[in-house]
């Protein structure tokens, strides 16, 4: 890992109408538009599901991290996140994110040890330790029988 702080830049263009382009060195563009809650056309990433899709892809590379470093051993790893916007206090934002990830891991004598790196990659995720929102966890562990180990 390079020494802190790291510095992440982002530009977008857009227009009076249609989407936006966000664009960042050496990965490929995106093309978003509002969501069909605000009215946007379906068929779109928007800046609310880039957000929960920030929470969920770095909720897994914690994970990853902290697995490695507990020496689990794991075969698969399936989140699900769901945001909630609401208004509060006459500004729309989101309050709460509830992450379900579902961990596949070859031994039941492991489960608490894969419990406690669940626990501690949602604690660890930079991203919903930036965000001015509750975060819930809820676990789900399963066995499987012969998975291949990803460590």
């Amino acid at each position: 890992m390079h020494p802190f702080p790291h510095r992440y830049h982002v530009q977008a263009q857009g227009s009076a109408s249609g989407s936006v382009r966000v664009t960042t060195q050496d990965a490929p563009d995106l093309e978003t538009s509002a969501p069909p809650e605000f009215d946007g056309p379906p068929g779109y990433w928007s800046p609310e599901s880039l957000l929960v899709a920030s929470v969920a892809d770095c909720y897994i590379l914690s994970f990853r991290a902290v697995a490695r470093a507990s020496k689990l051993e794991w075969s698969s790893l399936d989140v699900d996140v769901e945001g909630v916007l609401d208004r509060v206090e006459g500004v729309s934002r989101f309050v709460r994110f509830t992450v379900k990830p579902r961990l596949s891991i070859s031994s039941p004598e492991r489960e608490t040890l894969a419990r406690t790196v669940l626990d501690k990659a949602k604690r660890t995720c930079l991203v919903t330790n930036s965000l001015n929102a509750e975060c819930d966890l809820v676990p789900t562990v399963t066995f499987a029988e012969a998975a291949p180990a990803a460590q």
